[in-house]
């Protein structure tokens, strides 16, 4: 009997170690799963796919550079499973990416106004990456790193850690920078991610999720058939270089008015100065949440043909909806598939655009002593 003991614990010992996962030991994870595999390697440091499992066929893949999500696959009405997110086959394509596929972008999410912005008496000069103004942490913000990584098992879920430290003036930001990010799949069907930084002295802070959403499977055709509501009653308004006018505006009476469901394509081609400056949508929505208290519904999505829906739950006070304009036609994806203009939509929770320079929005000045924490889920459903 002895033996046979001995012989388990060391075959669960060597799960652990080995990293490439089965089930958890834990009654709650039955059927959950980590698989870890080498993606590739770049500047001599390797890179590793992490592979989550839930006992309901939704899978999630993510890889340490960008702290990227390059693969969901949620089943349809019907039972199938599809990848719903644009992505690569290679490390070597993530690198070269220059639309964000995926990834966790920080330091500061959106745009900063001409790249500057000021603290105190100091001003800060960022890279105009999105001319004329800053855009996602720069030529090499976050999404442009090597994240440490370590697997996360708990009753209900599994998931991958991710942390980062940033350097004083890296791209321009001050302070030291600890961030941590955390995907977890849960047997709900979520996938949710835990954010948090702490700094050493006094910056600015806004990190968010760029995930493409297509319901219908990444490469399937365009978003514009899918159903949007998004809990907001007003907008942050841009002028044309996409800056917010720093107005709280109404989307009542707009083509921005997404309080009951609508095909996002009924009114993408409206004639209206924030459609003409985007190119479509790329507009921040103010969410009627109660600022950092649990994830509450801000935005959710269904797909006709697959039946599949995505309820966004944050804790943040923003969301920016993007629709994949400046995606080129015949852009390589995926397993083969083509992405093309409007193949994608981005529901991004964070707090405002140009925010260091707009006194009146909520703040994302971070000091030393606070931590910086939010959290966005994504939670998948069928209906029909």
């Amino acid at each position: 009997m002895r033996g046979h003991i001995g012989t388990f614990i060391a075959a669960l010992v060597a799960v652990a170690l080995c990293g490439c996962a089965g089930l958890t030991g834990n009654a709650g994870n039955t059927g959950m799963s980590i698989t870890k595999a080498a993606y590739g390697t770049t500047e001599g440091e390797e890179v590793a796919l992490y592979t989550l499992k839930n006992a309901n066929g939704v899978e999630v893949q993510i890889i340490n550079y960008g702290a990227i999500v390059t693969s969901l696959k949620v089943p349809d009405r019907s039972g199938k499973s599809d990848n719903i997110v644009l992505g690569y086959d290679t490390l070597e394509e993530y690198i070269a990416d220059d639309a964000y596929l995926g990834c966790i972008a920080g330091r500061y999410a959106n745009r900063i106004a001409n790249g500057r912005f000021t603290l105190g008496s100091s001003e800060y000069t960022l890279a105009v990456n999105n001319p004329p103004n800053h855009l996602h942490g720069g030529k090499a913000g976050f999404n442009k790193k090597i994240w440490d990584a370590e697997e996360v098992r708990r009753s209900g879920a599994v998931g991958v850690r991710l942390t980062f430290t940033s350097a004083d003036g890296e791209e321009g930001y001050p302070g030291t920078l600890d961030t941590e990010v955390t995907y977890e799949l849960t047997k709900e069907n979520e996938l949710r991610i835990d954010y948090s930084a702490e700094t050493d002295k006094q910056t600015v802070v806004n990190l968010t999720h760029h995930g493409y959403f297509n319901l219908a499977g990444a490469g399937s055709g365009d978003i514009l058939k899918h159903e949007l509501m998004i809990a907001a009653d007003r907008y942050t308004p841009t002028g044309e270089s996409m800056i917010p006018t720093g107005e709280l505006a109404p989307v009542e009476g707009t083509p921005l008015d997404f309080r009951e469901a609508k095909p996002i394509g009924r009114d993408i081609g409206a004639d209206h100065p924030q459609l003409s400056y985007g190119k479509g949508f790329d507009q921040n929505f103010i969410l009627k949440l109660a600022p950092g208290k649990s994830p509450e519904l801000a935005a959710r999505v269904s797909e006709p043909a697959s039946g599949r829906v995505m309820e966004v739950l944050t804790t943040e006070p923003g969301i920016q909806f993007y629709t994949g304009n400046f995606l080129p036609n015949g852009k390589k994806g995926r397993d083969g598939k083509t992405y093309n203009h409007r193949t994608g939509f981005c529901l991004e929770a964070q707090h405002f655009p140009d925010s260091p320079n707009q006194p009146g929005f909520p703040t994302t000045v971070l000091i030393p002593g606070r931590k910086y924490s939010q959290t966005t889920t994504y939670r998948f459903s069928t209906e029909g």
